[in-house]
């Protein structure tokens, strides 16, 4: 496989990845069972069931892209580059979406994880 590639599906994976979480942050599985068939297509319903098909899609579209990636770069570096690309994610999401703080720490440690994997890349 190209090794540009692998970086992009890293990437996508890592977004996948971003993705599932906050599918499980709004998962409501005792609202689920209460839906009736005849109520499966309402916007109530709806917030229920949409969650948990994210779950399912981002989580599995997550698995593919990362073994995909996986088979043409060192594991080390993959899964470093993923989980880190993907907790950045997640604080740009909190910050962007659901407006928590960010303070002067979380920037330098954000930074350290950017080091730490560039850092792993550099000597591999």
């Amino acid at each position: 496989m190209n090794f540009m590639r692998a970086w992009i599906y890293l990437i996508i994976a890592s977004v996948f990845e971003v993705a599932w979480i906050y599918s499980v942050k709004f998962m409501q599985f005792k609202e689920f069972f209460k839906i009736r068939f005849t109520e499966i297509f309402t916007a109530k319903s709806m917030y229920t069931i949409l969650p948990i098909l994210g779950y399912v899609v981002f989580g599995v579209g997550n698995i593919i892209l990362f073994s995909k990636a996986m088979k043409t770069l060192p594991a080390g570096i993959a899964y470093a580059t993923w989980m880190s690309v993907a907790l950045i994610f997640v604080k740009i999401t909190d910050v962007v979406i659901f407006k928590q703080p960010l303070t002067f720490l979380h920037v330098v440690f954000i930074l350290f994880i950017l080091v730490g994997v560039v850092g792993l890349k550099l000597i591999d």
